[in-house]
């Protein structure tokens, strides 16, 4: 974890102004895809959450969240985690995902969601692998083609992350439970992606029609996206029948 690092509730304003500011910073939108800071006080006011992760004064992450209701059950939409770029790859975002759920189970919520971009390894890494969550639903150009340019001008393609946050398999998860080598069915994905990435788009466009076939194709048939682990080619997504929920 980081040291110096604080993860609390936002309340003031000013914190909730601080959000926006670095949720600009990161995602680089053009002002109507940012989320303004009236979203991030209802949230607070309303049962969500507003968390941040503070460097003394000095706001480094945060995370928003919003609260669903489906088949009778409460639960929270986890919308943005995002953390300065000075302080990645310092356990600042599981920090956050940690607190969220300590939050959120003492409030008797039980369940939370978010998206991520399948084509996005590491965010799919932390999720399945360091957290334990699941993922059976894909969701094709769900936020539409939007201005940032961590999109790339790319479909917003997603997967639903599903974190049963009281379940055997988070709790082993967050005690760093080793990565399954093999599973019945897996999605594989090219060492070169990351390099195409940054130069050819009409690459990462044929990888990501490829995968949202496979996903879907995977995910009709009752799979769920399980893990992520290296591979001698590159990376693949681990999949499994799934029916325990």
């Amino acid at each position: 974890m980081s040291t110096g690092v604080v993860v609390r509730k936002c309340a003031a304003l000013q914190e909730f102004h601080a959000c926006v500011a670095l949720q600009r910073e990161i995602w680089g939108e053009s002002d109507l895809e940012v989320e303004p800071v009236t979203g991030f006080v209802v949230a607070s006011e309303t049962g969500g959450q507003v968390l941040g992760a503070f460097d003394g004064a000095r706001l480094v992450g945060y995370t928003l969240a919003l609260v669903g209701f489906r088949d009778g059950v409460v639960y929270l939409h986890s919308h943005h985690t995002g953390v300065h770029q000075d302080y990645r790859d310092r356990g600042v975002g599981r920090m956050l995902k940690l607190f969220q759920r300590e939050e959120a189970l003492g409030r008797e919520i039980r369940f939370i969601q978010w998206t991520f971009d399948p084509l996005e390894l590491r965010n799919a890494h932390f999720n399945l692998n360091r957290l334990g969550a699941i993922c059976r639903q894909y969701k094709p150009n769900l936020y539409g083609v939007t201005t940032s340019p961590l999109h790339r001008g790319l479909d917003t393609d997603r997967l639903l992350a599903e974190w049963r946050l009281d379940s055997p398999r988070v709790i082993a998860s967050i005690g760093d439970l080793v990565v399954p080598a093999n599973a019945p069915a897996e999605i594989a994905l090219p060492a070169d992606l990351a390099r195409w990435k940054q130069s050819d788009s009409r690459q990462v466009k044929l990888v990501q029609d490829r995968i949202r076939a496979e996903f879907t194709h995977w995910f009709a048939r009752g799979y769920a996206a399980i893990a992520m682990r290296e591979t001698p080619a590159g990376a693949a997504y681990l999949l499994a029948p799934w029916s325990d929920f």
